[in-house]
């Protein structure tokens, strides 16, 4: 039996999509975030970025798939609130069981880059 990677060390992959899509861990951890927390500042705040900065981010996605990755409803009386679209919702699960894959295939070279550092 093998065993299994600690998380302390891991591999994050940034994936481009043509010339206009970069998909990467700080996009779809704002992603999940969102998800979670169904608020972009909320999320943002989280994670330590600024609003703007993690508007710009779902912003270069809703841009570059040419379609909603978060939708927002704006705030006031009843609340305002962002969700993820089913084609965010399908981003994150993708990029997590990519994660998930290329981590456990690389499981005897990450655990010696472990030992490398012990």
């Amino acid at each position: 039996m093998t065993a299994t990677v600690p998380s302390s060390i891991r591999i994050r992959p940034r994936i481009y999509i043509g010339k206009d899509i970069a998909l990467g861990p700080g996009k779809i951890d704002l992603l999940e975030k969102v998800g979670q927390m169904h608020s972009i500042a909320a999320a943002a705040r989280a994670l330590g970025i600024p609003y703007k900065r993690a508007w710009l981010l779902i912003d270069s996605l809703n841009q570059g798939f040419g379609r909603p990755v978060v939708d927002t409803a704006t705030g006031g009386k009843g609340g305002g609130g962002a969700h993820l679209t089913p084609l965010g919702q399908e981003l994150v699960c993708r990029y997590v069981a990519l994660e998930q894959r290329i981590n456990a295939a690389s499981e005897r070279e990450l655990q010696a880059l472990l030992a490398l550092a012990d």
